[in-house]
């Protein structure tokens, strides 16, 4: 099951002379994980590699080492750990000994795999989008209700009557949030996939 990281963690090494640290964070959008490499990345460094994968979307970068020596082994990184939600950024202070082809792969990629190695994952729910809405005298029931029930509320929007939630739940504690939001409101709080819209 595909985990992602628990909070930022690094990782240093000194191989042949060149320097590399190594920076990893969970990230839930693109722009976020290019904030992260903007933030993180040294401009006085040789190199700024990395990798980022986020469900069936990722991108990686070689920042002007060789093609593929770089960003596709911090990648293969992230993958083989079964790790989704994540971004890591492996910076190279050049120290005047070549790696090679072989060698560079294997500097980004170690990097990588040690940085996740050592760092605290957090298993990924699975969760699925619904909407819901609710009256605002009904709202702080409604996100307990969440709450116990482990979803997230990921868009809240207040209207002429009350409150319309964007909301992810795992399956397995759907029908006990159904019941339970309607026992709540008189079977007038209904879930609606946000799939089926």
């Amino acid at each position: 099951m595909p985990s992602t990281l628990a909070g930022f963690c690094e990782f240093r090494e000194e191989i042949r002379k060149s320097r590399f640290i190594t920076f990893a964070g969970p990230v839930s959008s693109p722009a976020q994980a290019q904030a992260f490499i903007e933030q993180h990345s040294d401009l006085n460094a040789t190199h700024n590699c990395w990798a980022w994968k986020l469900g069936s979307q990722y991108r990686s970068n070689d920042d002007g080492e060789p093609g593929g020596t770089a960003g596709r082994p911090i990648l293969a990184a992230i993958e083989a750990q079964d790790f989704d939600q994540v971004v890591v950024l492996v910076i190279r202070w050049y120290g005047g000994i070549q790696l090679g082809t072989g060698g560079l792969a294997r500097a980004y990629g170690g990097g990588a795999n040690k940085c996740l190695q050592q760092a605290e994952r957090v298993l990924l729910i699975n969760r699925e989008a619904f909407s819901l809405a609710c009256s605002f005298s009904e709202l702080a029931l409604v996100k307990l209700r969440l709450s116990e029930a482990d979803a997230l509320i990921e868009e809240e929007s207040f209207t002429a009557n009350g409150v319309q939630l964007g909301i992810a739940v795992s399956p397995e504690q759907l029908e006990t949030l159904r019941r339970q939001l309607a026992d709540l409101s008189r079977g007038r709080i209904l879930l609606h996939s946000s799939s089926a819209n």
